[in-house]
């Protein structure tokens, strides 16, 4: 029997202080902040953040949007697209190394695990070692911790979607909905799963992006190289020793680069699909330098290009800025303020006309003919609004309806029955367009909805 399948070793990464670990963490603690905060953040009388999908409104600070905004999340995913394919072709996978949820709750589930079990070399003992009370105690206490974060995650996913507040009441008084109990768990669990167990095989199995993150590189996107000119051949060495007689390189073989990796693989051996460009081994490499007195950077962030044409720091930043990345910021920066724009100026309410098709035209007392329509009000502003309808497109066109104002609350959507009226022969019998003009009395904002009027034979 031949297995054609690797079987899976744990991989035990060793904790490495450094720039890019300080940056690292940064991130976990910006993005953890943003995430568990937003939903506690109140905004005049409600919650700053929140996708109501019941009501079918998303409340975003002062934005209120509804299912007919669709093309601002449409612009949303582009620009998240683009700003992937930019930042990749910048510098790698920096979305993967520090931002990318897995890569943040696995930092986070590391760092609880180190408190509970101790460092690298005392984990790897007491997983190959005999179950103690000790190692039964260590467990359960990294498990509970585990779940604790799990669960609260859940718990903050759920907040996004039903009021934090009211979810904080239903679950202290255990009244949860089946669906808000169903994602709290399938978040939560999806999240100790993940981060607790599944942790680099996400990455190296499940993602996509790790598989076709190389069409978007080149030999100039900066990727944490090892500079195997330095470096070869490599091998253990006194500090005082001299290389040229040795004929040794920089890389001492100590293996650290590969300790530290939490995907567990060699940098050394070249790019590979696997690495998330984090850093670490950059990090834990230069600490190794300082210590037998070379100069740092063996192992950095560079161009391949750079490596093998030893171009400078301002040599290779140049060649980084290339027309590739200069069109994807164009065209990223024209969508941005495309978007921002287009917020700025959107009008606050919405209407949208149906012409009555069970009432005909008619004609009506003083011989005028009348159709009859349904303006349907969506008030997207937080404030009640007052509107006033006219016609416009033929001579004499008199709009009746039971009130000259309409009010709309707030976020409402409201019906409005008016009836349209023009006089006798004011056009040929047939359909003719007619725009209904919508003017908000406490703004000066107006819309105009096409709509037909039909003269009968």
């Amino acid at each position: 029997m031949v297995s054609l399948y690797e079987a899976h070793k744990k991989i035990y990464p060793r904790s490495v202080t450094g720039f890019f670990s300080r940056w690292r963490w940064a991130m976990v603690f910006l993005t953890q902040l943003v995430f568990y905060g937003l939903p506690w953040l109140e905004w005049g009388q409600r919650q700053a953040v929140l996708f109501d999908l019941g009501a079918r409104r998303f409340y975003i600070f002062g934005l209120v949007l509804y299912p007919q905004d669709f093309i601002y999340l449409t612009g949303l995913l582009v620009i998240s697209a683009l700003s992937l394919f930019l930042f990749t072709a910048v510098a790698g996978r920096l979305w993967c190394g520090y931002a990318c949820p897995q890569t943040v709750y696995t930092e986070i589930f590391l760092w609880l695990e180190k408190r509970t079990e101790g460092d690298r070399s005392a984990r790897m003992r007491r997983d190959a070692g005999a179950w103690t009370l000790d190692k039964i105690r260590r467990k359960a206490a990294k498990h509970f911790l585990w779940l604790a974060v799990a669960l609260w995650t859940g718990f903050t996913f759920v907040g996004y979607f039903t009021p934090i507040h009211e979810l904080g009441r239903e679950v202290s008084q255990l009244n949860m909905g089946s669906w808000e109990i169903f994602w709290v768990f399938f978040y939560g669990f999806a999240t100790y799963g993940n981060a607790g167990f599944m942790r680099e095989q996400v990455c190296k199995y499940m993602c996509p992006y790790a598989r076709f993150q190389s069409a978007m590189f080149d030999r100039d996107t900066l990727i944490v190289t090892y500079d195997k000119e330095r470096g070869e051949p490599r091998g253990a060495r006194s500090k005082k020793a001299d290389l040229a007689l040795l004929n040794l390189g920089a890389c001492v073989d100590c293996s650290l680069c590969v300790q530290v990796c939490p995907t567990g693989i060699d940098i050394r051996n070249g790019l590979q699909y696997e690495c998330i460009g984090c850093g670490a081994c950059a990090d834990v490499c230069d600490t190794v330098m300082d210590k037998v007195g070379y100069p740092k950077g063996l192992v950095k962030y560079s161009t391949q290009n750079a490596v093998d044409q030893h171009w400078s720091h301002a040599k290779t930043l140049r060649h980084v800025l290339r027309p590739r990345v200069l069109v994807y910021s164009a065209i990223l920066g024209s969508i941005v303020v495309a978007m921002v724009v287009s917020l700025a100026v959107r009008t606050p309410f919405k209407v949208n006309v149906v012409r009555d098709r069970g009432s005909l035209a008619r004609i009506v007392a003083g011989g005028k003919i009348e159709n009859v329509y349904r303006l349907q009000i969506m008030n997207a502003t937080e404030a009640a609004q007052r509107f006033q309808i006219s016609a416009t497109g033929l001579p004499g066109l008199v709009v009746v309806s039971d009130e000259d104002v309409v009010k709309i609350g707030s976020t409402e959507v409201r019906g409005v029955a008016v009836r349209v009226q023009a006089p006798y022969e004011v056009a040929p019998p047939g359909s003719h367009t007619i725009h209904f003009e919508v003017h908000a009395m406490d703004s000066s904002d107006k819309v105009s909805e096409k709509s037909v009027f039909i003269v009968p034979r």
